[in-house]
């Protein structure tokens, strides 16, 4: 199976996707007759061997590139209810790991992995043994920070062995907690067109956000009346219900 993206080829390359395909099959059927053993070895791609991390029962991604600032405030209460509910957790900082943006090149739909050896690895084992999933973000320019960005669009591997039946599956709950600026919970429109899509692709199940508008005015969620016990009961509901 060979398969190829087209439409991101440059305007100059007078190529379409059957164009494409035929193409590498008249090259394959050359390199077949021409020397059969080694086209197999040529075109046989070794599995690759995951980077092996703890099992943890929570994933939280905190988008933020500042740890102690109001989305790492979210992430360290979900981490506080999990753990008082008896759930190991972990948290995932998209801003301090090496992770390279997707660049198309659609060889995760030929081989079932992505072409680049980074820490997304982690990211995908992580997410495919956890039981609840927690985005905390802050809107950047109405949508996600580009590191979170970076990190969803690398999914795309996951989709791909998904569709080559090669997926771990994953079996987590999926919940967004997002902090904006400005008041008004149309701020968060982007964000969440963003997110939902994320999990659809990633097989997480949305089951829970709340976004928190309005915090130039208070500079620290915590000064918002309810907003702790917003996040709280959101969490618990979703591992005790």
């Amino acid at each position: 199976m060979f398969r190829t993206n087209t439409y991101e080829y440059e305007p100059d390359v007078p190529l379409r996707a059957g164009e494409a395909a035929l193409a590498k099959a008249s090259e394959w059927e050359q390199d077949l007759q021409s020397d059969p053993v080694g086209f197999f070895e040529r075109n046989t791609h070794s599995v690759r061997q995951n980077v092996s991390l703890p099992p943890h029962d929570v994933v939280i991604i905190q988008a933020s590139p500042r740890a102690g600032g109001n989305s790492g405030r979210l992430a360290l209460w979900v981490q506080e209810t999990a753990e008082d509910v008896g759930r190991s957790c972990t948290i995932l900082y998209p801003h301090d790991m090496d992770i390279r943006e997707c660049i198309g090149c659609y060889q995760c739909f030929n081989t079932g992995y992505c072409i680049f050896d980074d820490d997304m690895d982690g990211v995908f084992e992580a997410i495919a043994g956890a039981e609840l999933v927690v985005i905390c973000t802050p809107v950047y320019t109405n949508t996600v920070p580009a590191n979170l960005k970076v990190l969803i669009d690398r999914f795309q591997a996951h989709y791909a062995a998904q569709s080559l039946g090669t997926a771990v599956p994953v079996k987590a709950k999926g919940v967004i907690l997002s902090v904006s600026g400005r008041p008004g919970q149309e701020n968060f429109t982007c964000t969440r067109k963003v997110l939902m899509p994320f999990m659809n692709i990633a097989g997480i199940r949305p089951s829970g956000e709340v976004f928190i508008d309005g915090v130039d005015r208070s500079g620290d969620i915590r000064e918002i009346p309810g907003c702790r016990d917003r996040v709280v009961k959101m969490i618990r509901e979703c591992l005790t219900g």
